[in-house]
């Protein structure tokens, strides 16, 4: 499942909301969930940021999440997955993407959930304005990599 939603929201709940509505689906079947929250930072680039705008193309932002999760689906034997992404107007520590992956083994369910997660951000399509501590504006280039430590 993926929604696209403009106002905040409660990863947790939806999480629970999620896993009692699909109760049957995934009874006796799962072993393991892996779920990341992610959360806007107050700073990027070495500078402090206020907020941001995040803007993304309806229907295609859609379709190509529906991709990364097809491409999982394929590499991976998950039994669910959900993706929830919030545009619109975010501030520091404001909740900005959900993703819930439900598989029988937790190697599945930890490899996928990163994968979504690192597509995510590298392909789907996702426009970031910030606005910096002395109310200047600007455009991100290009998304934090995944993998530094």
């Amino acid at each position: 499942m993926i929604k696209i939603c403009t106002s905040a929201f409660e990863p947790y709940k939806e999480i629970e909301a999620y896993q009692i509505q699909q109760k049957k689906s995934l009874a006796g079947k799962q072993g393991a969930a892996n779920v990341f929250v992610g959360t806007m930072r107050d700073f990027n680039e070495g500078e402090e940021v206020k907020g941001m705008t995040l803007e993304h193309y309806p229907g295609m932002t859609e379709k190509q999440l529906q991709h990364v999760l097809a491409e999982a689906a394929e590499q991976w034997p998950l039994l669910d997955s959900l993706v929830i992404h919030r545009v619109g107007d975010v501030f520091p520590d404001d909740v900005l993407v959900l993703v819930a992956v439900w598989s029988a083994h937790r190697g599945a369910a930890f490899d996928a959930c990163r994968f979504i997660m690192e597509a995510l951000k590298s392909k789907v399509p996702f426009w970031k304005k910030e606005i910096l501590k002395d109310g200047e504006c600007r455009w991100v280039d290009k998304n934090t990599d995944g993998y530094v430590g």
